[in-house]
């Protein structure tokens, strides 16, 4: 009787998912024709400002040319400069752009896990740099390589110390309104899904979210197993292709990525805003085409 019932109970769940993978197929198919998204969510296209490094381009022509190629946004970095800070603000309102986050650059040689106090003191007065920086130019989140772990610092230490320093922080981006955003690179901490989603979730504020790198963890992770685990804990998304066999970072859509697969699986956390490219700067028709491959992401395919 009771296997009898498993057996109804499972080909029932069978066919309702074969119908439901169906629908979806013809909803696809229907989207493709019609030229409509078959996604539920918008993303919005931004390249890292470093990636318009043309050294021929004046700020002003970097912005124009972001916008001209079809960006949404860039992604600035930390300025210590208020000229400069202001010079970006403009160039970037003239072309029509958005600023929509800031890489913080002092993570990595001062780190916030360091032993060091004066190296930790010059992170966290970076981090305040840029989260100024980021209500300056009206960007919500600041990009924060959270520690390192190294032959000098152990791994239950990175944790507690940058937990530490991060709290510090958290009043000032209240404040300000940005959003700190830890991202998952190669630090040797932070490595698994589970363990980025205990760390972002201790904090237990709005103010602390995170920045998922879809390259970064390709090595020994995949994509969509990450951006299911993360959920809605997901502020900002970094894209770069890498490729497993080699061993190296790639264009976008070059590699192992299954970029479907991440386009539906963001579509099902339901994830709206930007998709950074992060990699290295080239000529109009190099920026143009990376421009494309976002496109072709965007749309599923």
């Amino acid at each position: 009787m009771t296997a009898s019932l498993h057996r109804r109970d499972f080909l029932s769940s069978t066919a309702a998912i074969a119908a439901a993978t169906l629908v979806l197929n013809q909803s696809a198919d229907t989207a493709e024709t019609t030229g409509e998204s078959p996604f539920k969510t918008t993303l919005k296209k931004g390249f890292c400002l470093s990636m318009l490094s043309d050294n021929k381009l004046s700020i002003e022509d970097r912005f124009r040319l972001a916008k001209d190629i079809g960006l949404d946004g860039v992604e600035a970095y930390t300025t210590e400069n208020p000229k400069s800070v202001e010079q970006q603000k403009n160039a970037a309102e003239k072309a029509g752009i958005e600023i929509h986050s800031v890489m913080n650059t002092l993570h990595w040689k001062y780190p916030l896990s360091s032993n060091k106090p004066d190296d930790v003191d010059k992170s966290l007065k970076g981090m305040e740099t840029s989260l100024r920086n980021a209500k300056a130019w009206g960007a919500d989140t600041v990009l924060l390589v959270p520690a390192v772990v190294d032959k000098n610092t152990m791994y239950k230490d990175a944790y507690a110390r940058s937990q530490t320093q991060i709290r510090k922080l958290l009043p000032l981006a209240e404040e300000l309104g940005v959003v700190i955003a830890i991202e998952n690179v190669w630090n040797k901490f932070l490595l698994s899904p589970l363990e980025f989603t205990r760390y972002v979730d201790e904090f237990n504020s709005p103010w602390l979210q995170a920045y998922f790198d879809v390259g970064n963890i390709v090595l020994y992770g995949f994509p969509q197993d990450w951006i299911r685990t993360l959920r809605h804990r997901i502020k900002k998304v970094h894209i770069k292709g890498f490729h497993t066999e080699k061993k190296q970072f790639t264009n976008i859509r070059d590699g192992s990525i299954d970029w479907p697969e991440v386009r539906r699986t963001l579509d099902e956390v339901g994830y709206n805003g930007y998709i950074t490219a992060e990699l290295g700067g080239g000529d109009e028709k190099y920026l143009r085409d990376v421009s494309e491959r976002m496109d072709l992401i965007i749309a599923g395919k």
